[in-house]
């Protein structure tokens, strides 16, 4: 995607946008809430101990991948290393072709939009079909997700209607329950036909070697129950030591994601069909993903792999909820995406200025259930980038700024000045930088200067006292 400053983008923006964002992100947020507090006395204590349990793993993945390894193939599922999305999507690849199949269906995964799984798959003659029905209608529209949950968090009911229309499901009509209808049609078709199905992996346990997936539609069981072979990409970050752990983390996630309790579908897949079952897959593939993990894990920013994608630092972000997740040019967007995106890229300098498209508010880490400390990495790549030389398109040069504020005659004498900006039009105002940051930003009234007089007769008072 062309890089373009977040505010550019914001002054684009749809109001209609713009306005599913900000209140669908509010709803998540509120919901996230209520629960948790309603739930739990001391959330904060699981959320540090979910993120102690990932940052142990973090710490030592040189042991858990190979027990990882092993538990899985003792549970008779084939396993596939790839280093980068290439290998990864070349695993996929071929493993369809040795089964001589031309059609996967696909439940929701981030790493394979990571990797440009769908776009691989069709450009090698295999048809891909998301069928969680929010992928689903960003593939029809040839969209990109806007939410790490939700990602079709940007569009209402009308532009979805609009999108069945043209894609050939039924005339327009924007009753959720007759396009939820349609879609679970259209969908069981293609279950049957495709052979193949592929999904992610919220959870990976290294004690029993077991995938867990978690759903809100059933999509990834109607993926798995008619196919011959599943297929899971995983980012070998979502590992997590033991079964027990995941009361843990099952809680946290569903709670952080939706609001929910526990989700409506959770998956414990320990491996391809056994004697006995009736159905499910013949052979069952997992390829571990890599794809600069390593390079991160090195960094001073390796606690962002914590992350388990619930999207709750999207949900309550200021930033994302007025700029949404297309503003982002990535996969990932909102503040976990601010940080993981320039670092998983590849192209950091190109993606620099993501970390600086925040308030530094905290809301981030206040919300993450693996108590992630994302306004700190922010600062850190922040930092980065200063050391690096990488310019942040429409950002004033900060020279006159430091000057000013590290002069302390200077600074009194601009917070008096100050008043003058309520009175002179500012659009008078002889600054190039400051009319082309103008035209993207509202200016505030002037309100400065009364504290230092505040507090000069408080210290008075306290004198003469």
């Amino acid at each position: 995607m062309k890089r373009q400053p977040i505010d550019t983008y914001v002054a684009r923006l749809d109001a209609e946008v713009r306005t599913a964002v900000h209140d669908n992100s509010a709803a998540g947020t509120e919901k996230r809430h209520d629960v948790i507090w309603a739930d739990y006395d001391d959330p904060d204590r699981l959320r540090r101990t979910a993120g102690a349990i990932k940052q142990h793993t973090l710490e030592n993945l040189d042991t858990y991948l190979p027990e990882v390894e092993k538990r899985l193939q003792e549970n008779g599922t084939h396993v596939h290393w790839a280093s980068d999305g290439d290998t990864a999507n070349q695993a996929v690849l071929d493993i369809l072709g040795k089964a001589g199949l031309k059609k996967l269906v696909k439940a929701k995964s981030m790493v394979s939009e990571e990797t440009g799984l769908g776009e691989f798959l069709g450009e090698n003659g295999i048809e891909c079909v998301e069928t969680d029905l929010g992928e689903f209608i960003v593939q029809i529209d040839g969209d990109h997700p806007s939410h790490i949950v939700k990602p079709i968090i940007h569009k209402n009911r009308r532009q979805i209607a609009t999108s069945f229309e043209r894609a050939g499901l039924g005339d327009y009509n924007d009753d959720p329950e007759v396009i939820t209808r349609r879609a679970r049609v259209h969908m069981r078709r293609q279950y049957l036909e495709a052979g193949a199905g592929l999904t992610g992996a919220n959870f990976l346990v290294a004690e029993s070697g077991r995938i867990v997936v978690v759903t809100n539609e059933g999509n990834s069981r109607f993926c798995l129950a008619p196919s011959r072979v599943h297929i899971a990409m995983v980012g070998i970050e979502k590992i997590i030591p033991r079964e027990r752990d995941l009361s843990l983390f099952l809680n946290l996630l569903g709670r952080s994601a939706t609001g929910q309790r526990l989700t409506v579908y959770t998956e414990f897949i320990s491996g391809p069909r056994g004697q006995g079952q009736p159905d499910g897959p013949e052979e069952m593939h997992v390829i571990l993903l890599d794809n600069r993990r390593s390079e991160v894990l090195a960094s001073n920013c390796r606690e962002i792999l914590r992350c388990i994608r619930c999207g709750a630092c999207l949900n309550v972000c200021p930033v994302y909820r007025q700029a949404s997740g297309h503003a982002y040019r990535s996969v990932y967007p909102g503040p976990v995406g601010a940080v993981l995106s320039p670092l998983l890229s590849g192209e950091f300098r190109e993606r620099a200025d993501l970390p600086k498209a925040s308030s530094l508010c905290g809301a981030c880490n206040e919300v993450c259930p693996v108590d992630i400390p994302i306004p700190d990495l922010l600062l850190r790549l922040r930092d980065r980038a200063k050391v690096e030389g990488i310019p942040s398109p429409g950002v004033p040069p900060m020279g006159a700024w430091a000057v000013l504020a590290t002069q302390p005659l200077v600074w009194r004498s601009a917070l008096v000045a100050g008043r003058m900006i309520n009175i002179v039009p500012r659009s008078l105002i002889p600054v190039p930088a400051f009319q082309a940051w103008q035209g993207k930003k509202d200016l505030p009234t002037w309100r400065g200067g009364k504290f230092r007089s505040w507090m000069k007769q408080r210290r008075e008072r306290k004198e003469k006292n």
